[in-house]
């Protein structure tokens, strides 16, 4: 069994028929599909290259056009923009109607403390639903993104921190280069968005992920993959120690992570945990059963 717990509708080309071609090519059973609600002005013109151009971000409406084609296979994701005055109903409305599970992707340029966003987290845990968060730090490029110099999003780890905090009954998934790039004590986070060299002590993801019951990662994308590249020991050391709080993902249609993860060699309870069990937990569970418990039983 394998989910692949991050992944998106028509993200760099892939339609419902290439996406499934995909998923029986990689022996992926399920897949976490997420939209992307976000404004124009909220968007980077960069997107367009990966992206359908005839909007910004990735539609709900894909999100639902791609699950139709194989309801068994896919888990909806849908997460508003928490300044709509609408976004609580309409979340509910996606989880009433459309059997929305996860509430995700949350990319926006707003503080993941902000006060309308806490209301709409605690929404989220009422509701049972893991929110995937996607931290970008403002780093400048040199890519001349106009109009902006740069293109952040969340905020800060500090941001997130207090969020988990203030929501402890919703799951929050880190997810993107700004989060990842703590997995180290070095201030890289805030110059590049994939560091690379060893792993310096005292980075915050560890300590975070021990203290915070309801904050689980990702290891999606290139900044998931890279962040266990950068020292393969302390990679492997995470993986074990976290192996109830992390989940497999892609965010695109390579085998790069899986490939990697095989070169590890995890324990198979480790493995099968990344794999498909701590993402099936989420959503039979959400919190009601401690990963630690869980495993026991």
């Amino acid at each position: 069994m394998l989910i692949d717990a991050h992944n998106h509708p028509n993200w760099h080309g892939f339609n419902a028929a290439k996406i499934l071609r995909n998923m029986d090519e990689q022996g992926i059973d399920q897949m976490w599909l997420f939209s992307w609600e976000v404004p124009a002005d909220e968007y980077s013109p960069s997107y367009h290259s990966v992206l359908p151009p005839t909007g910004w971000g990735i539609p709900f409406e894909d999100v639902l056009a791609v699950g139709r084609e194989a309801p068994d296979r896919f888990v909806l994701g849908y997460m508003p923009h928490p300044k709509r005055p609408d976004a609580i109903d309409r979340l509910k409305a996606a989880v009433e109607i459309h059997g929305v599970q996860v509430a995700s992707e949350l990319k926006v340029r707003l503080p993941f403390d902000d006060p309308d966003a806490l209301r709409l987290y605690e929404a989220c845990g009422a509701m049972r639903l893991p929110i995937t968060i996607h931290l970008d730090y403002p780093i400048d490029h040199g890519r001349g993104d106009y109009p902006r110099p740069n293109w952040w999003y969340g905020g800060s780890l500090d941001a997130l921190e207090r969020a988990v905090a203030a929501c402890p009954q919703t799951v929050f998934i880190g997810h993107a280069p700004g989060f990842w790039a703590h997995i180290s004590g070095d201030d890289r986070y805030a110059k590049e968005s994939y560091p690379s060299g060893p792993v310096l002590p005292n980075g915050r993801l560890a300590p975070m992920m021990r203290q915070y019951r309801n904050l689980y990662a990702d290891l999606s994308a290139g900044s998931g993959l890279r962040a266990l590249q950068r020292d393969r020991d302390f990679g492997r050391d995470f993986l074990l120690e976290f192996q109830d709080k992390l989940l497999f993902g892609r965010d695109y249609f390579d085998s790069q992570l899986m490939d990697f993860l095989h070169t590890l060699e995890l324990p198979a309870e480790a493995f099968d945990k990344i794999a498909y069990q701590n993402a099936e937990r989420l959503l039979s569970s959400y919190l009601d059963v401690s990963p630690a418990a869980d495993s026991q039983t």
